[in-house]
C-alpha cells in the first residue's frame, strides 16, 4: 500500500509542475470553451476559459501507470486503455466546442450518437477482456460474498462503462465538481483494491487521484483550465473498468452517489418536461445547477458535493468489507 500511495503522489507533484506550462500553452494556442445559453447567465463570465486540461491527468496518470506500474501486472493495461480511448474521444469532442467555432446543432445529435457508440465499442471491448483472458466474471455482494454471473458479465460491463463515463460527463459543469467527486471515488477503489490484494490496481487507482488533485490546483474556483471531455470521459470509463476489476460494482452507485444523482436530475427534468408539456422538477438540470439557481454559491455547490461524495465513498468501503 505504501508504494501505492507513494506514486499517488508523486503523480500530484508532476501534474503541479507540468500544469502551468499546459495552461499557459491552451491559453496561448486559444483553446477556450464556448459556454452554453443553456446554463445559468453567471457562467457566460467563464467563456474563454482554456479546456481540454484533462490532458494533464491523461499524460501524468497513464505514463506514471507505464513507468511504474507495468511490470506489476499487465492486467492494468486494460484501465490503462479504457481512459486512453475515452480520452481520445473526449478531446475529439472538445475541438468541436471551442469558443469562436460555431457548433452546428443539426450535427448535435450525430455527435451523441458517435459519444454512445463509441463508449459502447469501449464498454464491449473491456467487457470482453474481462470475462476471457481475465477470467473475471463475478459480481461481489455485501454480506454475500462473490456471485457468477455468467456472459451476463459483459453486456452488464457494456452499461456501467457507458452510464458511469455519461454520469460523470454531466458532473463536470463546475470547477473542481468533477474532479473531486472522481478522485474519491478512485481512492475508495484504490483501498478496496488493497484490501483485495490487487496492488497493481490501486496503484492505478492512487495514480489517477494523484493526477486529478494535481489538476485540481488549476481548476479550483475560478477555474483557470476546464478538464473537458478529455477528463471526464477518461476518468468516467477509467473508473467503471476499476470497479468492474474489483468485483464491487455494485457499490459504484453509491461509492458514485454524487454521479448518480447528477444524472438523475437530467433524466428526470427531460422526461418530466416532455409528458407534461413544459413543466420542470428542477429550476435547472443537472442538479448542480438547480442548487446554484436557488442561491448557492459554486464553492458551496461544491464542497458539499464532496461532501456527499465523500459520505458515499465511505459507506462504499464499509460494504466491501462485509463480505
Amino acid at each position: 500500500m505504501a508504494y501505492s500511495l507513494s506514486i499517488g503522489f508523486v503523480a500530484f507533484l508532476v501534474a503541479l509542475v507540468a500544469g502551468r506550462p499546459l495552461v499557459e500553452f491552451l491559453r496561448w494556442r486559444r483553446l477556450g470553451k464556448a459556454i452554453s445559453a443553456d446554463g445559468p447567465a453567471t457562467h457566460a463570465a467563464k467563456a474563454g476559459t482554456p479546456t481540454m486540461g484533462g490532458l494533464l491527468i491523461l499524460g501524468v496518470g497513464l505514463g506514471l501507470t507505464l513507468v511504474a506500474n507495468l511490470y506489476d501486472d499487465p492486467a492494468v493495461l486494460l484501465p490503462f486503455g479504457v481512459a486512453l480511448a475515452a480520452g481520445l474521444m473526449g478531446l475529439a469532442d472538445d475541438l468541436l466546442t471551442l469558443q469562436g467555432r460555431e457548433r452546428v446543432e443539426a450535427h448535435a445529435r450525430s455527435v451523441m450518437l458517435a459519444k454512445v457508440g463509441g463508449l459502447t465499442a469501449i464498454g464491449l471491448a473491456a467487457g470482453l477482456i474481462l470475462y476471457y483472458p481475465l477470467e473475471i466474471r463475478e459480481v461481489s455482494i455485501p454480506h454475500f460474498g462473490d456471485s457468477h454471473i455468467g456472459l451476463w458479465f459483459v453486456p452488464l460491463a457494456v452499461g456501467i462503462v457507458i452510464a458511469t463515463t455519461s454520469a460523470v460527463a454531466i458532473t463536470d459543469g463546475l470547477d473542481g465538481l468533477a474532479g473531486g467527486t472522481t478522485a474519491l471515488a478512485f481512492g475508495a477503489y484504490g483501498v478496496i483494491a488493497i484490501l483485495q490484494g490487487q496492488e497493481f490496481l490501486a496503484t492505478f487507482s492512487f495514480t489517477m487521484v494523484g493526477a486529478t488533485l494535481g489538476f485540481l490546483w488549476y481548476n479550483a474556483h475560478p477555474a483557470r483550465v476546464f478538464m473537458g471531455d478529455t477528463g471526464a470521459l477518461a476518468l468516467g470509463a477509467s473508473l467503471a473498468a476499476v470497479a468492474l476489476m474489483t468485483g464491487w460494482w455494485l457499490l459504484l452507485p453509491l461509492i458514485g452517489v454524487v454521479f448518480v444523482a447528477e444524472a438523475l436530475s437530467d433524466v428526470i427534468q427531460v422526461g418530466y418536461f416532455r409528458l407534461t408539456g413544459g413543466r420542470r422538477v428542477f429550476r435547472m438540470s443537472p442538479l448542480h445547477h438547480h442548487f446554484e439557481l436557488l442561491g448557492w454559491s459554486e464553492p458551496q455547490v461544491v464542497l458539499r458535493f464532496w461532501l456527499a461524495g465523500m459520505m458515499g465513498a465511505m459507506l462504499g468501503i464499509a460494504l466491501a468489507l462485509t463480505d
